[in-house]
C-alpha cells in the first residue's frame, strides 16, 4: 500500500531548446504532500506523521530548495502544521491542497462518514469519484474556505492519486487552480489503475475525463496536469505483465533502486543527458506514511545528486506552480515531448524512447539487437470518464485510454507483446529484423529515430511527430513489413482490421485509426499475432 508523499520532480526549464541534450529544458519540484493520520499502522502516530514531515522540509532546506506542500484536510486543520506551513512560506515554498478525502473533511460539509477509519484509502471512499457531483462541489467549497482562513488566500496547486474532471473544473472555474499532479501510469497498485495515458510531464486533460489529454483548447480544463514519482522508462511500464498488479520501479526513495547511488545517477542522467523533445519532467520522494527512518537513505543518496546537477546548470528547482505558469504561458495547447533512456543498468541492453502528443503516446524499446514499438495509446477528449457523472462504488478505480498496442496488458513474461520489424521472402515467409545502436534526434515537432540493420547496409527510420507515425527503410530493394505479436489469451479491442484502417471498441466507445501509407492485414485468426502491417512504396504512415 502506497502511504505519504514527499516529491521530488526532475525535468526541464520550459523554455524549450532546439536540440536535445543540455539546451533542453530540466525542471525539479519538489511536491511534499502531508497527512495527518496513517491508520494501517499503530505505530505511525500524528506524531511521526510530523517529525517525518518536519525531516523532509530540513533535507530540501539543507541543499537551499525550495518546495511544494500539498495539505490534505485533516493536515490543514492541524495547527502544528499551520505553524510549519507558514515558515516554509517564508522560504519561499508554495503551499496547496492534497486531494484525498478524509471524515473530518467530509463531516466539515455536513455529510456522513462512510470509511472503514478517519482516513480510508479505498476509491470509494478516500477519492471524489466516491461521490456525487453535488458532494464533490461542496467538499471543494469547504477545504477553500478552510484554506484561505487558514492563509489568507487560496491555494495554487492541487494534487490527488487521481481527480475527476468535474471537480478538476470546478476547481479551475470557481477557484482558478493552476497546476494539478496525478500518480503515473500503474496498474492495480492500491485498487487504482491508471493505464494509457500521458506518460510523462503535462497534459491538459479533457473536460469529459481528468486522465485523457484534450486535442482543442476548447474541450480541455485550462489546467496542466503533471504526472508523479518518476517511474523507470525501462522497465516500470512491464512489471506487471497481462494485467498483475505492477511492483514499482520508481525514484521514489523507499524503494530499492532508489536507494543505490548507481542506479540514481543513471535515473536522473536518463532526464538530464539523453535524448528528449520539448522538456522532461519526472519525480522523485515519497509520502510521510513511510516515515523517515524508511526512506532517510533514499534522500542521503538522491539530494547530493540533484544538487550538483542544479550547480552544473541541468536543472532547475521550482515550486510547481512557478513550473506550471511557465508551461501554461509557453503551451496553449498539450505539446509534443519525448524523454528517453539510451543505457541500461541491467545486462539486457535495453534503450527507450517514450513519445508524447495530445493525439498519442508511442514507446519504442530496444533489448541487445531487437526493437519494437510496445506502445500505442490513443486520445480522444469524447471519451466520457465513468466517474465524470457517476459514483465510484468499488475500492478500486480505472482509468484508461484507447489502445493500438499494448506490451503490458497483452503479454505474458515469456511473450511480450509488440509490433516489431520483419523481412519478408517471396513465399511470404517472416524473419525480424535485428539491428544496432540507434541513433535519436529532435526534428521540428518530433523525434527522428534511425535504426542500423545488421548484415545490411540500411537503416529502418522512424519518425515520430504530433499526429502521425511513420517508418521506413533507407534500403528501398528490402520487403519488409510490421508484425503485432501477442500473447493467446489476449483481450484485443478490435472489432475490424482491413485495408487502410483499424477499428476498435473500449466498452462502449468506438474508436479507430487509418493508414495513409501501408496496408493492414488482420492476423488475428492465428492467435499469435493481431495484424500486420504492408508497407506502400517503402513507408508505413498511420494517421493518429
Amino acid at each position: 500500500m502506497r502511504k505519504y508523499l514527499l516529491t521530488i520532480v526532475v525535468g526541464l526549464t520550459l523554455n524549450a531548446g532546439t536540440m536535445w541534450g543540455k539546451d533542453v529544458p530540466r525542471i525539479v519540484n519538489f511536491i511534499n504532500f502531508v497527512r495527518d493520520i496513517e491508520p494501517r499502522d499503530e505505530e505511525i502516530t500524528q506524531d511521526v506523521l510530523y517529525e517525518t514531515t518536519k525531516a523532509e522540509a530540513d533535507a530540501i532546506h539543507k541543499y537551499g530548495f525550495r518546495g511544494t506542500w500539498l495539505l490534505q484536510y485533516d493536515a490543514l486543520i492541524d495547527s502544528r502544521y499551520l505553524a510549519m506551513m507558514k515558515e516554509e512560506i517564508a522560504h519561499g515554498c508554495e503551499v496547496g491542497g492534497w486531494w484525498e478525502i478524509t471524515q473530518p473533511h467530509v463531516e466539515a460539509a455536513g455529510y456522513k462518514w462512510r470509511g472503514r477509519f478517519p482516513w480510508d484509502w479505498h476509491a470509494d471512499k478516500g477519492f471524489s469519484v466516491g461521490y456525487t457531483q453535488e458532494e464533490r462541489e461542496r467538499l471543494v467549497d469547504v477545504y477553500m474556505q478552510k484554506f484561505k482562513e487558514t492563509f489568507g488566500r487560496l491555494p495554487n496547486s492541487i494534487g490527488s492519486w487521481f481527480l475527476d474532471a468535474h471537480t478538476l473544473a470546478y476547481m479551475r472555474d470557481k477557484y482558478g487552480i493552476e497546476a494539478c499532479c496525478i500518480c503515473r501510469d500503474q496498474i492495480g497498485t492500491d485498487g487504482y489503475t491508471l493505464w494509457g495515458g500521458y506518460w510523462h510531464g503535462a497534459y491538459y486533460p479533457s473536460r469529459l475525463n481528468a486522465y485523457m489529454p484534450a486535442q482543442t483548447r476548447e474541450g480541455q480544463i485550462d489546467v496542466p496536469i503533471f504526472r508523479m514519482l518518476g517511474s523507470d522508462p525501462l522497465y516500470q511500464y512491464t512489471s506487471g505483465v497481462g494485467g498483475a498488479v505492477q511492483s514499482i520501479c520508481t525514484i521514489e526513495p523507499t524503494y530499492e533502486n532508489a536507494q543505490k547511488p548507481e542506479w540514481v545517477r543513471w535515473y536522473l542522467r536518463c532526464h538530464t543527458e539523453d535524448p528528449a523533445l520539448g522538456y522532461t519532467y519526472f519525480q522523485a520522494g515519497q509520502e510521510n506514511s513511510f516515515t523517515w527512518d524508511v526512506f532517510k537513505a533514499g534522500y542521503d543518496v538522491q539530494l547530493p545528486q540533484i544538487s550538483q546537477l542544479q550547480r552544473e546548470g541541468k536543472l532547475q528547482v521550482e515550486t510547481l506552480i512557478e513550473t506550471a505558469r511557465k508551461f501554461k504561458k509557453k503551451y496553449p495547447v498539450t505539446p509534443p515531448t519525448a524523454c528517453s533512456a539510451m543505457e541500461d543498468y541491467t545486462p539486457n541492453r535495453g534503450r527507450t524512447v517514450w513519445f508524447n502528443s495530445r493525439y498519442y503516446r508511442a514507446n519504442v524499446m530496444w533489448e541487445g539487437d531487437r526493437m519494437g514499438i510496445r506502445d500505442i495509446h490513443v486520445f480522444d477528449q469524447r471519451l466520457e470518464s465513468d466517474y465524470l457523472r457517476g459514483v465510484c462504488t468499488s475500492n478500486k478505480c480505472f482509468y484508461l485510454t484507447l489502445p493500438l498496442v499494448d506490451g503490458c496488458l497483452w503479454s505474458t513474461a515469456d511473450d511480450m507483446a509488440s509490433l516489431r520489424f520483419y523481412a519478408q521472402t517471396a513465399d511470404g515467409r517472416l524473419t525480424e529484423l535485428l539491428g544496432g545502436e540507434p541513433k535519436i534526434t529532435q526534428m521540428k515537432g518530433g523525434m527522428r529515430i534511425a535504426w542500423p540493420l545488421k548484415g545490411r547496409n540500411a537503416d529502418i527510420i522512424i519518425t515520430l511527430k504530433e499526429n502521425q507515425l511513420r517508418a521506413t527503410c533507407s534500403d528501398k530493394k528490402l520487403k519488409w513489413c510490421m508484425q503485432l505479436n501477442v500473447q493467446p489469451q489476449a483481450e484485443l479491442p478490435f472489432t475490424s482490421i482491413e485495408g487502410r484502417k483499424i477499428t476498435a471498441r473500449q466498452k462502449d466507445f468506438g474508436y479507430s485509426r487509418t493508414l495513409k501509407k501501408g496496408i493492414f492485414e488482420d492476423m488475428r485468426h492465428t492467435r499469435k499475432w493481431a495484424y500486420r502491417i504492408h508497407p506502400e512504396k517503402n513507408a508505413i504512415e498511420m494517421n493518429l
